[in-house]
């Protein structure tokens, strides 16, 4: 099949498209690629794209300093978001005398491979790659797992799949690529997406309230030493949860409603782990696991001690729940970025290791780290 052709464009016509819900930019001053769908699915957030809408990203997309970009976004750009030319100065005169506009052929067939994030690495394949859409079709025919065009859940609970066969493609990333792919397909789908900042909203006012009423009460001494004995036992906490919970994999039963369960609590993120809305707990599911906590915490001090230690569990878990959407999606600084990379791995390398989400140190303790050797598939 031969190349499409397409359109010279004047570098005013450009500059017209350059805010986020029409959002051009160019690269070496000459092609010309349209945005818009992929702002919010960027690996480092969309504002750090807002600058260059309108213009020309051929240095910052080459800045080691800011992210040296890797070959495979170049391509992501040319297969994907490629509109046009944009015209040198004489081309321009030209078209202003011909307002069909030149066509030109311009998408470039490449020999390169694309990486199949579908299969685990040695190594961390670059986050542009994370963002490139699965095609649903190919996906749904070759392994035979879920459409993502249908309601997920459903599928999960009656696709007869063995337990094997199940954990085996759960832990296989894919990516939806327009927003957040159906998991109910009814009116409870809004319940099953959270946006990170409803984490700090809903969370912190009684976290503070709590911490109040253990610093006003005793010794300031005493409620601070409590508040951080919470935050460490969090640490410990999350990373059990993270382990020993949302991993129970080995563990289920042969049955599709503990996979269906096993889908809701964790698999769907493993599934669609750049999935903006479903990297926080929801409030809801949020008190269901909080609950048993804040019964044992306030069973074993007395009331005023259990309120500090609480504030402390609790400020621990609303840090865990913002820094893993941070990690997803947005890029940090440089002790963080190593954290996101462990985190990452875990996601793209290794799921049966490496379980702390805010820090590696229980990993260590407990031998849980991800080493060089990725996780062998059958």
């Amino acid at each position: 099949m031969s190349p499409p052709t397409l359109p010279l464009l004047a570098s005013s016509e450009v500059l017209k498209h350059s805010t986020p819900k029409d959002a051009y930019v160019t690269l070496f001053n000459r092609k010309v690629y349209n945005i818009t769908s992929f702002l919010d699915e960027h690996p480092g957030g969309a504002d750090l794209l807002y600058p260059y809408l309108g213009k020309d990203v051929t240095a910052i997309m080459a800045d080691r300093d800011s992210h040296e970009h890797s070959e495979s976004a170049y391509e992501m750009l040319d297969d994907d978001m490629l509109v046009g030319y944009l015209a040198t100065a004489e081309e321009e005169r030209e078209l202003l005398e011909n307002k069909n506009k030149t066509p030109v052929e311009v998408r470039l067939a490449s020999d390169d491979a694309p990486i199949d994030l579908y299969e685990f690495h040695n190594e961390l394949p670059p986050e542009e790659a994370m963002a490139i859409q699965t095609d649903y079709e190919t996906d749904i025919k070759k392994h035979k797992f879920l459409d993502l065009n249908k309601p997920l859940l459903l599928q999960v609970l009656f696709g007869g799949f063995t337990k094997d066969f199940y954990l085996d493609q759960v832990h296989r990333p894919r990516h939806y690529g327009k927003g957040s792919a159906p998991l109910f397909g009814n009116f409870l789908e809004p319940l099953s997406l959270t946006p990170w900042w409803v984490v700090p909203l809903v969370w912190l006012p009684p976290n503070m309230y709590f911490f109040y009423l253990g610093f006003v009460n005793q010794h300031a001494l005493t409620a601070l030493s409590l508040w951080a004995m919470g935050l460490f036992i969090w640490t410990l906490v999350e990373y059990c949860l993270h382990r020993f919970l949302f991993h129970l994999d080995g563990y289920l039963p042969n049955h599709s409603v503990a996979f269906t369960l096993h889908f809701l609590l964790h698999g769907i993120h493993h599934y669609l782990p750049m999935d903006g809305y479903r990297l926080v707990l929801p409030p809801t599911l949020f008190i269901i696991l909080a609950y048993p906590f804040y019964k044992l915490v306030f069973a074993i001090f007395p009331f005023y001690m259990a309120c500090s230690g609480f504030a402390g569990g609790t400020l621990g878990y609303i840090m865990y729940d913002v820094t893993h959407y941070l990690l997803h999606h947005t890029r940090l600084p440089a002790y963080l970025q190593e954290v996101k990379r462990v985190h990452l791995e875990h996601h793209y390398k290794n799921y049966e290791m490496g379980f702390g989400v805010t820090s590696p140190f229980w990993d260590v303790v407990f031998g849980t780290e991800i080493t060089d050797t990725f996780q062998k598939r059958k």
